[in-house]
């Protein structure tokens, strides 16, 4: 089993600055493609970023190209997500995923196997 714990979000005005973490325990060898999803109220979970194992490559929606970047560190089991500029639109729950696959850096929720519990990230002047 691999358990997923978010942290970093909280409120922020428009144009500011947040850094998200997930630091993943258990069977964490097992784990490949790791991604960030978002849920805002009454919608559905979208695709937000996803990096390969390597840390080579990444996948980010269009919606946060220029303004979000997706890191990880292996060594210290945790992925980042990085979110500069933010606007009043990227305030959601956002849930960290990973699989024990190669995904492809889906953007495909199902796809993923383990999940966090959710952070949220509230943006408003």
């Amino acid at each position: 089993q691999v358990q997923l714990v978010e942290s970093g979000g909280g409120s922020v005005q428009p144009g500011g600055s947040l850094r998200l973490s997930c630091a993943a325990s258990g069977r964490t060898f097992s784990l490949y493609d790791m991604g960030w999803f978002r849920q805002a109220p009454g919608k559905d979970r979208d695709f937000v970023a996803a990096i390969s194992l390597s840390g080579r490559n990444t996948n980010l929606a269009d919606s946060v190209k220029g303004r979000f970047t997706i890191s990880r560190d292996n060594a210290k089991s945790t992925v980042y997500l990085q979110m500069n500029s933010l606007k009043p639109e990227d305030t959601a729950v956002y849930y960290c995923a990973a699989a024990f696959t190669n995904t492809g850096l889906s953007v495909t929720p199902r796809q993923y196997n383990y999940w966090g519990q959710g952070t949220q990230v509230t943006v408003s002047s």
